[in-house]
């Protein structure tokens, strides 16, 4: 996100804008957290992980009275347009502030489960499955050491795109996601055939939302006769400086959300499909479900069987 605040800011600046950036999210318009950028407000960030702005949700934010507080806010300080870098709740609520008043917002998908509709990619993504090959290739080194079966869960709500690229690019020997139907019976034949050529530990990644982190390290030691462990990873996913593939989408993302409310676009979320950035109403995204690219699916079936 920290990429995306610095280069929107300053390219909304060369465009003849005045940018300002609000702390805290949604909370933040509402109590008046809005302040000028200044150069010492872009300086350093691009590394950090997470935000510097600080992120929240907010309940009030449902209650009119208090997005009438938000928009006196902005009409004070003469904003006019929004750049939201979020998710789903997040474009929801900007929406129905543009429902409300009429303030245009384009949307920025940041999100490490990508699985905002429309787009192929949402920040933080690359970043995360980064954080998540570097903790399970050094899962490996003790799996290896001990001869072990590792069980790994990955973060992703309801969408196993983390947990599949990961599976991939680690080399796991199991993997369970919400998109794929799973047969343990299948997978203990494979496993064992494995073992039985000389395979002294096995790797195991599980989407949280298919809620199998605790079943299948425990099927794992019982069905396969090994020593298995389980490792929630967890928020650590979230965090970490962003890799260079997150810091140049993130300047894409942010002057292509800075061109589309200068072309007078009014609720538009940027979307990145078929490598061209371009952009969707958030009615057309919210009204269409995600769905997981096919040929990953594809190349997944293999571990969940």
């Amino acid at each position: 996100m920290n990429p995306a605040i610095k280069s929107a800011a300053e390219y909304a600046q060369r465009c003849g804008m005045k940018p300002y950036v609000v702390e805290w999210g949604l909370r933040g318009l509402i109590e008046g957290w809005i302040h000028e950028v200044t150069p010492d407000r872009l300086s350093g960030i691009l590394h950090r992980g997470g935000t510097v702005l600080g992120s929240s949700r907010s309940k009030r934010f449902f209650d009119i009275s208090f997005r009438e507080k938000a928009y006196e806010n902005l009409q004070q300080r003469g904003i006019t347009k929004l750049v939201v870098i979020g998710g789903d709740g997040s474009f929801s609520a900007l929406n129905q502030f543009y429902s409300d008043f009429g303030v245009p917002f384009a949307g920025i998908p940041a999100t490490i489960d990508n699985d905002i509709a429309g787009t192929d990619y949402c920040l933080g993504v690359d970043t995360a499955l980064n954080m998540i090959r570097q903790s399970v290739d050094s899962i490996r080194d003790t799996a290896s050491s001990f001869s072990r079966a590792f069980v790994i869960e990955t973060m992703g709500r309801h969408c196993g795109y983390l947990a599949m690229t990961s599976a991939l690019a680690t080399g796991a020997e199991v993997c369970l996601v919400p998109e794929i139907p799973y047969d343990l019976d299948s997978i203990a034949e494979r496993m064992r055939d494995a073992k039985a050529h000389g395979r002294n530990y096995l790797l195991g990644i599980v989407a949280e939302g298919v809620g199998m982190g605790d079943s299948l390290t425990r099927w794992m030691g019982d069905a396969l006769g090994m020593d298995a462990r389980l490792t929630v990873l967890g928020h650590v996913q979230r965090g970490g400086s962003p890799t260079v593939y997150d810091r140049i989408m993130a300047f894409k993302f942010a002057v292509a959300a800075i061109d589309a409310l200068q072309a007078g676009e009014k609720n538009q979320v940027i979307t990145f499909a078929d490598g061209t950035f371009g952009s969707d109403s958030i009615n057309n995204i919210a009204d269409t479900k995600h769905r997981v690219d096919p040929d990953l699916i594809k190349l997944c079936e293999g571990l969940s069987r």
